[in-house]
């Protein structure tokens, strides 16, 4: 196992999740929709949740838990609060931008499971599916609202 290689991985998940409990608390601020704040609030929950096992992971292996998003994150942050301030909080447009997010999580994820699946332990590759489940089925939820509320606008 090359620990270098695992901390940086680790530290790649850990920024990924904090991209997804901001861009999630953007979201919560820029609907007044109360089933998709719910569904918001519960999705940073499981990025706080892979966050908290991951840098746990990282202190184990003596590295420093990254502390930052992604440059692409702020992007998508920004790129987020700007088409939600054109469309007017529309819900569809959210969602929209919200599975965009998701996609570079869920790509994230399985990059990480594929490519590197040498330098992780068998305990902390279980760990890493659990979280890719939990990721990819919120990133199926949204695509779900996000096709059922085509048109409703």
């Amino acid at each position: 196992m090359d620990k270098e290689k695992s901390l940086s991985e680790l530290n790649a998940l850990i920024e990924i999740n904090n991209d997804r409990i901001e861009g999630y608390d953007s979201a919560i601020k820029e609907t007044d929709e109360t089933d998709l704040k719910n569904m918001f609030t519960q999705f940073m929950q499981t990025s706080q949740k892979c966050k908290q096992e991951l840098v746990s992971e990282v202190q184990k292996l003596g590295g420093k838990p990254e502390g930052g998003t992604k440059t692409t994150g702020k992007l998508y942050r920004l790129f987020m609060d700007l088409k939600s301030a054109m469309t007017g909080k529309d819900r569809e447009a959210i969602l929209n931008s919200c599975e965009y997010g998701e996609d570079v999580a869920v790509d994230t994820y399985e990059d990480c499971m594929k490519d590197n699946s040498d330098c992780f332990t068998p305990e902390q590759q279980s760990m890493l599916k659990k979280q890719y489940e939990m990721i990819k089925a919120d990133h199926d939820k949204v695509r779900s609202m996000r096709d059922a509320s085509k048109g409703k606008d």
